[in-house]
């Protein structure tokens, strides 16, 4: 997926009604997982991201800085964000 042409959100834009349910894709592009909710707002907010699992069963919740994901609107204005770090990675920190 070409993320270069994917209009960024915001810093007024990063708030619950507008990212969860966003898809999060990893640094290969890969789907790694699903904001499930958001704590706060604007750069200092925390996205608890569903990781792994199938249909939503299974996925481990981990907390991520918001300023450690990349928020954005493709073409269609679907909000989705990607993030350097691996489905490995935020499968190994602590559950949220």
């Amino acid at each position: 997926m070409d993320h270069s042409k994917h209009t960024p959100l915001r810093p007024d834009e990063l708030t619950s009604a507008t990212v969860d349910g966003a898809n999060v894709y990893g640094p290969d592009d890969s789907h790694i997982g699903d904001v499930s909710h958001f704590h706060g707002a604007g750069q200092n907010a925390q996205a608890v991201v569903d990781v792994g699992g199938f249909l939503g069963i299974g996925a481990k919740p981990v907390s991520l800085a918001v300023s450690s994901l990349n928020f954005m609107r493709d073409e269609a204005g679907k909000v989705h964000a990607t993030t350097a770090k691996t489905k490995d990675e935020l499968k190994s920190l602590p559950e949220h």
